[in-house]
């Protein structure tokens, strides 16, 4: 007989029947047949800080949390939600029972992780799969793609408010906390939105050439402002510890926006006033990822953000991955993509195949001269013939189309890993995003293959 309710809840709850609980199930199998990876992770956490002994966060279980983090783009306050109400991703990230972490100390913890670690991980699994024979690394597929920074379209008069602002922003709080700190200053945040607006609206060049005029001056008086600021800040002593951390912060804030402020100016004036075509190396985007690329593609499409060259292998796991500074062309990678496999297993495969952008003459005779490599494909020949490329038709058209493959990895990395915008600061940790979004990704994969 049906009843109202239940007087007492089990106290123990059996694993849902459910695809991605199983998954979920199968990749903590795989992370505890390779326990090392925790040691490595354990090595940032000790060198980062973070919280030690009884009620921190283990290196397993910051790993974990890192992982269901970028399988399901969780933000990290939409992480310390389902780490606390899903019983499946607590499961996973071995949190006990009434047990939370707070969005501070995942993302300290998650964070804490390198580059240099992630990489190492991959590897890690790449052996593991190479163990139990999902991915022998015998045919591999080399291209590149896009990870863009998470900045919004460098505008010069956007720039150019972003740098007021934030120079306005420090200057206002050592005014309001240190006030022993004598400088002058007029905050001209209002004025900068006003013309940037101006010169969004403006009817013809000449009246938005004008208003550039006025911005430019109102960052340069900023930029007056800011440099007295930072002289002052140079030459006081705080009497009081909490003065000495306002100083320090402003202080470490002016030595790092100034400079890019001063370029940002520098590059408006050459392109707006003087006409000149800025070479994209000598440009900043964002004075808040100033490390981003202009990354032209095919001649159409302009990304900022970096570029990677990825390895694929058979299994669809991604065997390696570079992530560039500037743009180099396709052709210059070539080479030193198929030596990193030589490192990865120990040899070089036995046939590769590449996008048409990598295709030369000498790329083919280089690779061609690595120990093993019998058969090596590039989607357009470029004067190349069939025969110089592969051992014969046959062969050739499979690589080809075996070549193809890796667009819709790169496709799955971007819509369901995040790999199509990078979401952290900074240069480093937009290699360790890039390298998190492909751990994540291959664990996924060897697990698939293994519920097949």
């Amino acid at each position: 007989m049906r009843k109202a309710r239940i007087q007492q809840l089990p106290l123990a709850e059996a694993t849902p029947d459910h695809p991605k609980a199983k998954e979920l199930a199968k990749i903590s199998e795989i992370l505890d047949h390779n326990s090392t990876i925790y040691d490595l992770v354990l090595q940032d956490l000790g060198m980062a800080g973070n919280e030690t002994g009884a009620r921190g966060m283990t290196a397993e279980q910051v790993l974990r949390a890192a992982i269901i983090k970028q399988i399901e783009g969780f933000s990290y306050r939409e992480l310390t939600f389902h780490l606390m109400d899903s019983r499946a991703y607590s499961w996973f990230c071995r949190i006990g029972i009434g047990r939370t972490f707070k969005k501070s100390a995942l993302q300290r913890g998650i964070k804490a992780i390198s580059n240099a670690t992630w990489e190492k991980i991959n590897r890690v699994l790449i052996g593991y799969a190479r163990e139990e024979a999902i991915e022998k690394g015998r045919k591999v597929r080399v291209d590149c793609t896009v990870v863009e920074s998470n900045i919004h379209a460098p505008y010069d008069s956007e720039l150019l408010v972003d740098s007021v602002r934030v120079l306005a922003r420090v200057l206002t709080t050592v005014k309001k906390e240190i006030p022993d700190v004598v400088f002058s200053f007029s905050n001209h945040q209002r004025c900068a939105r006003r013309r940037n607006l101006a010169i969004m609206n403006a009817k013809n060049a000449a009246e938005r050439k004008r208003m550039y005029k006025d911005l430019v001056l109102v960052t340069e008086n900023t930029i007056g402002y800011a440099e007295r600021c930072l002289k002052a800040l140079r030459s006081y002593r705080p009497s009081t510890l909490e003065a000495w951390g306002v100083r320090g912060t402003a202080k470490e804030q002016l030595e790092h926006f100034l400079p890019l402020t001063r370029q940002v100016v520098c590059q408006t004036r050459r392109r707006i006033f003087e006409g000149e075509s800025v070479p994209a190396p000598e440009k900043i985007v964002s004075i808040f990822e100033p490390h981003t690329d202009i990354i032209r593609k095919d001649r159409r499409d302009t990304y900022y953000g970096h570029k990677i060259c990825l390895t694929g292998g058979a299994s669809n796991l991604i065997l390696d991955c570079v992530v560039l500074e500037g743009n180099p062309a396709d052709s210059e990678l070539t080479e030193m993509m198929l030596d990193r496999q030589n490192t990865v297993y120990e040899r070089y495969p036995l046939k590769a195949a590449f996008d048409g952008g990598f295709s030369s003459r000498e790329n083919l005779k280089k690779a061609k001269g690595k120990k093993g490599l019998k058969d090596v494909c590039f989607s357009k020949g470029r004067g190349l013939s069939v025969k110089d490329m592969c051992r014969s038709n046959w062969v050739y058209k499979q690589l080809r189309n075996f070549r193809a493959g890796i667009e819709s990895g790169i496709s799955w990395l971007k819509r369901s890993l995040g790999l199509d915008r990078c979401l952290w600061k900074g240069f480093e940790s937009f290699k360790s995003y890039v390298w998190a979004s492909i751990v994540s990704a291959n664990l996924l994969t060897i697990a698939r293959h293994q519920l097949a």
